[in-house]
This record gives structure tokens, sequence and C-alpha cells, in this order.
């Protein structure tokens, strides 16, 4: 006996459509794209030929092409066939002029009626001349692949004559207005593919940045680095005092953590024996956004054995100055910053400088002829620092809390800080000189550059016993959350570390330094 079927109603309700759909201008394209395909031409097709740049193009042609348009016409000329976004357009009785662009820049073009066909289009069955087709169906945005010949205009401007022109994607929105361009910063770093199809500044810099991380990781491996991954999940956070993003690992119903820092599991590899070991890879800190700050930021962070903090400091020079050197042919930058002009030197060696010496230099005060209490006096003061945090803070926090205050922001050429207090550094050897060490200063240093720190090295303690006593002082001081010591790194140190120094470089403020970038924002594809 047949069985009665049921169907349950589809109730889902619809999503709604979002509000460029009711633009006239999507409306409008939307109907062309329907005649376009009506006319039997593909307006997505799968692949067009890998053609020069149009940047190269004009290079190698600007000032060797003596040919005009007739020669173009009977294809006497260079012959081109390349592919960009159409960014201008006119049209001039039989010709009409426009402009495309690509990643490297832009370059003219020119269709003529009688010579140009449009690819895919049949003009007696269309009832459409293909110069018409160009004029009326295509806007600014379509992308277009166009083969012709190379000539020089009566105004002397490197322009193809094309022959072929083939749609690539048919765009169903504007791009920004061409005369006020893309200004709002906000809708810039939220749609970062308007701000590179409007800005070339910004594109040019966030080239420059994959540049700049593909000549680290030249350098790195030049000198024996070992490029390794480290996990993003952990189950517990550690080798930075940082807020964390905190998730759920659903298989095992437990909570887990986005890393602070690089460093525990690279110095697991040291302990394995690996002698040099980086990583160039995304760090999460659930904390402030500013200028210099992004939640999600990007770290390179390297460890050689049997190296010290003096070691690391002439690698992290040489580093920058290589960098420097192979980008722009000097060492020297020419910084423009809101009011102010700077030539920064990276060339080596840097200034270095302890802690306490910069305090002394850059704002007149010797730390060693001051008691605790007259410190904390003298930031109260001046600073607006939480009195609270002032009253609890030990020496070495007191100390530092000057030099942010005081000198940070005077430190425009170069800097290495050394010889920080331990109180701040859970990870670093002390001191080898007696007298540094007997005084709670560690092997450390920061580089700071335009009054921002770049770099952090130390160092690395490879002491389990006293790893352990800073470890449990760090979690101690943390009043306001559970701060868990990590007894796999522990169990790891035990085992046996070789000396060694480690590094970490904020790639972000790199770029920012070497493209003149004013936030970081603005050197991150997709900030938050």
């Amino acid at each position: 006996m047949k069985k009665d079927t049921f169907t349950t109603p589809n109730t889902t309700p619809k999503s709604p459509l979002p509000e460029y759909h009711e633009q006239e201008e999507f409306q409008n394209r939307s109907h062309k794209l329907q005649e376009i395909r009506s006319y039997g031409i593909d307006p997505y097709p799968h692949k067009f030929p890998e053609g020069p740049s149009l940047t190269s193009i004009a290079k190698t042609y600007a000032n060797d092409c003596s040919f005009h348009a007739e020669d173009a016409a009977e294809g006497k000329s260079p012959y081109i066939c390349t592919s960009g976004r159409l960014v201008l357009f006119r049209a001039m009785g039989k010709n009409a002029f426009g402009q495309i662009q690509d990643a490297t820049g832009k370059l003219q073009f020119m269709c003529n009626r009688e010579l140009t066909e449009v690819v895919g289009l049949d003009p007696e069955k269309a009832e459409i001349k293909p110069l018409k087709f160009i004029e009326k169906k295509l806007d600014l945005g379509d992308i277009i692949g166009i083969e012709g010949h190379l000539f020089l205009t009566m105004k002397n401007e490197l322009t193809i004559y094309v022959k072929k022109l083939t749609l690539l994607c048919k765009s169903l929105l504007p791009l920004p207005d061409k005369y006020s361009g893309l200004q709002d910063k906000g809708v810039r770093y939220h749609k970062r593919w308007l701000d590179l199809i409007a800005n070339q500044e910004s594109m040019d810099r966030l080239k420059m940045r994959s540049t700049i991380v593909r000549l680290v990781r030249n350098y790195m491996e030049s000198h024996e680095f070992l490029e390794v991954e480290t996990p993003i999940l952990q189950e517990i956070y550690g080798g930075a005092e940082a807020a964390p993003f905190t998730t759920t690992l659903e298989a095992r119903h437990q909570p887990m953590y986005l890393r602070i820092a690089l460093e525990i599991s690279l110095k697991k590899l040291l302990v394995g024996g690996l002698p040099k070991v980086y990583e160039i890879g995304k760090i999460f800190r659930n904390e402030g956004i500013d200028k210099t700050h992004n939640p999600e930021f990007t770290m390179l962070e390297a460890y050689a054995a049997n190296w010290d903090y003096r070691d690391m400091m002439r690698f992290v020079e040489e580093l920058f100055a290589h960098i420097a050197k192979t980008l722009f042919g000097k060492t020297t930058l020419e910084i423009e910053q809101k009011d102010r002009s700077f030539t920064i030197d990276l060339k080596t060696p840097w200034t270095r400088i302890t802690m306490k010496e910069s305090i002394k230099a850059f704002a007149s005060i010797d730390v060693d002829q001051m008691d605790d209490a007259a410190i904390r006096k003298l930031l109260k003061k001046e600073t607006d620092l939480s009195p609270l945090e002032l009253d609890s803070a030990k020496r070495g926090h007191l100390i530092a809390f000057l030099f942010e205050e005081f000198v940070e922001d005077k430190l425009i050429q170069p800097h290495h800080i050394t010889d920080h207090p331990i109180e701040t550094t859970p990870f670093c050897k002390l001191h080898r000189e007696e007298k540094h060490k007997n005084a709670g200063i560690v092997e450390r240093f920061e580089t700071f550059i335009l009054g921002t720190e770049m770099v952090n090295v130390y160092s690395e303690l490879n002491d389990p016993e006293l790893q352990r006593d800073l470890l449990t002082s760090q979690r101690d001081a943390r009043k306001e959350e559970v701060y868990p010591i990590d007894e796999d790194f522990l169990e790891a140190i035990c085992q046996g570390m070789p000396p060694a120094a480690g590094v970490g470089i904020g790639i972000d403020r790199l770029v920012m330094l070497l493209t003149q970038a004013k936030s970081i924002k603005d050197v991150l594809y997709f900030p938050l």
C-alpha cells in the first residue's frame, strides 16, 4: 500500500537584499549585464592571456616609440596584449579614448569604429556595432582585455590602438568619484578593495609591505635561520603581558586562547635541538587600538642558540640597513611628520645607551640618586599615571615608567635602550656584570626609531629555577585575573636549553617606518 508523503513547507525567511540593490546605478548595470548576455557574450570568461603590466609597457616603449596611429592601424608597431580596469572613457566621433588601470599604474587606449572588434559580439545578429557596444554597454570599473598596437598621440602619449577588446568582468557597482576620490578613512580601511582601486598610494604601500616581508625572509634564511610555524590556538597563553582573546575547543569543551606571543613555542624548538628558528606570524592581543596598535598584528620572532643580546643587536641593525639599501639604494630615510622633517639614518652601528643613562640624558633625572618615594612623587606630579598603580609598583617598574613618560618620544634616530630592570622582563638573563646583576638589571634592549618601539631583544633565560620564580612573581602581580604558569614550558627548560638570544620585531611598524605611514591601519591589508 502506498504511504502518504508529507512535505514541510519552507518557512525560512529570505535574507533581505543589501541596500545597494536599490541604487539606480546597480539596477542600470544589471540591465546592461542582461543585454550583454543576450548578445551571446560571456561577461565573465574563464581566462585571458597574461600580458605585461601597464607600467612595464610604458617603461619599455615610452622613449622608444615613434609610431603614429596609421602605423598602429596597419599593424606595423609593437603588438600588445594586456588587461586592466576601465577607469576613464570618452567618445570622439569615429574614435574613443580610455584608460585602463592595473596594480602598477594606468595606460591609455583608443578604439576605432572600423578596426576595433569586441570578442564574442556578432554585429549582424546583435544589431549593434562594436564601438557603440563599448560606448553604451561598458562602464567605468569593468575589467577588460585589449589587444592592439602601440602608437604616440599628437600629445606624445603612449596609446594602444585596440584591435580586439574582451570583456573580462562586468562590474555592477560604480567606482568612487574620480574627482573627490575615496577620502573617508573608515571606508578605505573597511573596503580595502575600493581603496586599492582609487588610491595608488595605498596600492604602492601595501605592495611594499609584501616586498619588505620577502626581504626579511630572505635575510633570515641567508643567515641559516629555519622558518617554522607554531600554534595559534593555545591552552595557556604566555610569552608577554597582554590580555588574550578567548574561544572554546568544542571537541573537548575546553577554553582556548589566541596566542599573544610566539616566544614559548620557539624556545621549545631550541630545546629540541634546532639552532636557529624564526616565525613571521599573527599575534592577537585583546587590548587598545591606536596609531601603532591593532589587536591583530604581525611579528617576526627569532632565536639563535649560543648568541647573546649583543650578537642580536648587530644582527638587527644589519637587517634594517640591508632592507633600506635594497629598497632605496641608501640607508637614509627622509621622513615628513606633521610640520617636521627628519633624515633617519639606519647605517650601522646605532646608538647604544642604557635605560638609566637615557633617563639622565634626555630627562635630566638621575634615578640612582632617588629613592622609590621620590620617583613616585615625581611621576604623580608630572604624569597621568594612576596613583594606585604607582603606589603598588616596584622600583623597576617605576624606572620603566620614567623612561616611557620622559624619554621614548625623544628617540628619533635609531637607539638601542639596553639593560632593563628585571621586574619588567621575566624571560631574560640577569646581567653578566656583577654590579648590574646585583641591581636587578637584565640583558635586554629595545630599539626605538621616531619615538616608537621597533625591536625587543633578550639574552634568553635558561635557568629553570629562576624562570619559575620570575613566572610566579609575574602571576602574583596580576591581581585582577588568574595567570597560569606554563608548566609545559618549564618542563622543556628543565630538559636543557642552550644559551640564546631572542628578537621580536613588529613587521607592521617596520613597514610604517619604511613607507612613512602615519597609522598602522595604513599598512594592514584589512585592519580592524
